[in-house]
């Protein structure tokens, strides 16, 4: 017979792939509607569950979007560290960043949610600035690793911020076919991380 240490695993076990569900349903809605017309009903029902079972995971929704996030972080880690692993340059790595925030919809709705809301419940906000601050951790490494820089983070947020900028604003732009718009946004980005890169060498 079991022993209970087996049964609370098993527990353990069930509960993540619960959380693991609703996460999974949570991102699927975001590929379908705007980021804000979705809420926990919206996702119990997308994840076959209560929607009052979902607080038992999850305390808020915004609690929710971060552990979705930081998933994503792992994803783009190994994206960066397999782009370093090959000598990727820093225009390549570049260019990867601002597709990944193209091709991950549901990822930049999350980001752009947290950066532009003040609303957000304390353990939410803790968790999404350690998420803020180990990305640009990770981020240093690749600017570092490529180029180096004189102030190193001050450097890095501006390039990040600009290249989330940049995205944002151009791509719903209207009039342009999807590979229109990504062609404008990759000409922006290398304008932007070149001029970065003058800068900091001018600077050093």
């Amino acid at each position: 017979m079991p022993d209970k240490s087996t049964f609370k695993q098993l527990r353990e076990d069930e509960r993540e792939v619960r959380k693991q569900l609703i996460i999974k349903a949570a991102k699927s809605l975001f590929e379908e509607k705007s980021f804000h017309d979705i809420g926990m009903r919206d996702i119990a029902v997308k994840a076959g569950v209560s929607a009052a079972s979902i607080y038992r995971y999850f305390p808020s929704q915004d609690d929710l979007f971060v552990e979705a996030l930081i998933q994503d972080l792992n994803n783009i880690e190994q994206r960066f560290q397999h782009r370093l692993n090959q000598g990727d340059s820093i225009e390549d790595l570049t260019l990867a960043v601002v597709d990944y925030m193209i091709d991950n919809e549901a990822t930049f709705q999350m980001m752009c949610h947290f950066m532009i809301r003040g609303e957000r419940t304390p353990q939410a906000l803790k968790k999404f600035n350690g998420v803020q601050r180990y990305f640009l951790d990770m981020f240093d490494k690749v600017v570092k690793s490529t180029e180096g820089a004189g102030n190193l983070r001050l450097n890095t947020q501006a390039f990040f911020a600009s290249l989330a900028g940049v995205v944002l604003t151009f791509r719903n732009y209207p009039g342009r076919t999807a590979e229109e718009k990504r062609k404008a946004i990759h000409k922006l980005a290398l304008i932007i991380m070149r001029q970065g890169t003058i800068d900091t060498f001018e600077k050093a």
